[in-house]
């Protein structure tokens, strides 16, 4: 029998439905496995068991009444401690803000717990979810960092101690930690989650994302999450989200792929290089290597344009109030952040949907394209969180992005990266499917 704490989120909530599981179990059997792990992989900022299994009794009593509170019913998630519960503190991975409690949640909170998740706690993030790194290590070698900035819940998730977890990103804290731990993430497009009640960094590239150890978890929670926000500026209007149905839908597999080495080629190891080689070689004539015209060279230097000076408005409050509080790293990030004329903002700001153009075409023409999620596998050493150097470009787009566990350097994850046009979801999440099962990969 499959231990509980593997369960995947979808599993463990049709169990629950159908009354062969009990909500309560699947929560002792997380926080047994967080006991058992923490002490080395550090991955909660907080953890309050007692209101975790008092919640999974009022779920079982609300199933045994024929009350199911929606598609995750009893399913405990991890929160990323950059995203406000009304129940638990919100401190970002800051000694500025220990002890923070807020009166609400967050609405991407409050839409997990009217689906019926349970709280579990909230995962370690970065210094201000940034690159200072916390205390997470990655739980498949413990000398290696998880990536950042939402360590805990990408390090929570790949060890078992949840099946689904919530971080965010404004250049690569979801995809490249996922990669790192060996997991599937996905950041959806810009506005696809409200960021209501979530610690901004940067109002046009901070994004809320996902991570779970299947395709499946990752489409069902993003339906529960994917609507339309008034309090979010860049929460947009759509249908109701039927990612998981769409899915899991049958269709014939003959779109292509395209593997584009993206200008950060130059920063991946040569492990990758190997790997995604073989990828393509291996995927034959389903994908063709492409080129994008000269002006996307740009994509990663605008991208830290505008990250470098959203931060230093968004956090200027802090620097200048509490600096003595902030590391040397974060001190340096806001200084530089200073420094960015409006010039230089306006041209990377505005340069953002004229290249959007100029690749769509590519975007739409493909199932997806494929590039690495990381330049290798999780660096040795717990001083750095690695480089998001191909997640940033994709993040500076606002399109979405999922990566998968498809590849090993030297005996660790490397995560193959698909990307798709804006509010392309369902297309590029089928795309991940196809592309799994080509390879002949569990999905």
């Amino acid at each position: 029998m499959t231990d509980l704490f593997q369960l995947s989120a979808v599993a463990a909530a049709q169990k629950i439905r159908a009354g062969e599981l009990s909500a309560y179990a699947l929560t002792r059997a997380c926080l047994d496995r967080i006991e058992a792990l923490d002490g080395d992989i550090h991955a909660w900022a907080f953890l309050d068991a007692e209101r975790a299994l008092a919640q999974a009794h009022e779920a079982d009593r609300q199933q045994a009444a024929g009350a199911l509170g929606g598609p995750l019913h009893g399913v405990p998630v991890g929160i990323k401690d950059v995203i406000d519960t009304a129940d638990q503190p919100t401190q970002f991975g800051s000694p500025i803000f220990a002890g923070r409690q807020p009166e609400e949640d967050a609405a991407c909170v409050a839409a997990l717990r009217g689906a019926g998740a349970l709280i579990l706690g909230k995962t370690v993030t970065t210094e201000l979810a940034s690159l200072t790194p916390g205390t997470t290590r990655n739980p498949l070698d413990h000398g290696r960092t998880p990536g950042g900035s939402s360590s805990g819940s990408a390090a929570g998730v790949a060890c078992g101690m949840m099946p689904l977890a919530l971080g965010t990103q404004t250049a690569g804290s979801v995809i490249r930690p996922a990669s790192f731990c060996g997991l599937f993430g996905f950041k959806p497009t810009l506005g696809f989650i409200s960021r209501s009640g979530v610690l901004l960094q940067s109002h046009t590239l901070d994004t809320v994302g996902i991570f779970a150890r299947s395709l499946q978890d990752l489409a069902l929670t993003a339906d529960c999450l994917g609507a339309q926000d008034r309090s979010d500026e860049i929460s947009y209007a759509r249908a109701p989200s039927r990612l998981l149905a769409f899915l899991n839908e049958e269709t014939a597999s003959g779109d292509s792929f395209a593997f584009w080495r993206t200008p950060a080629w130059a920063h991946a190891e040569a492990g990758t290089h190997a790997a995604f080689d073989e990828l393509v070689r291996e995927l034959g004539a389903a994908c063709e290597t492409i080129e994008l015209p000269k002006d996307c060279d740009n994509l990663i230097p605008y991208q830290h344009l505008v990250q470098s000076a959203e931060n230093a408005a968004w956090y200027g409050a802090i620097h200048d109030r509490h600096g003595d509080r902030l590391s040397p790293a974060m001190h340096d990030r806001l200084d530089a952040g200073k420094q960015v004329t409006a010039r230089a903002y306006l041209e990377a700001e505005t340069a953002r949907d004229v290249l959007y153009a100029t690749m769509a075409p590519a975007l739409h023409r493909y199932a997806a394209i494929i590039c690495p999620a990381a330049p290798g596998p999780a660096p040795l050493g717990l001083q750095a969180t690695g480089n998001p150097i191909f997640n940033a470009m994709w993040t500076y787009l606002g399109v979405p992005a999922v990566t998968l566990p498809l590849l090993e350097v030297d005996g660790m994850p490397v995560g193959v990266q698909l990307v798709g046009p804006r509010r392309g979801e369902a297309r590029l999440l089928r795309a991940a499917r196809q592309l799994m099962e080509r390879l002949g990969a569990k999905v």
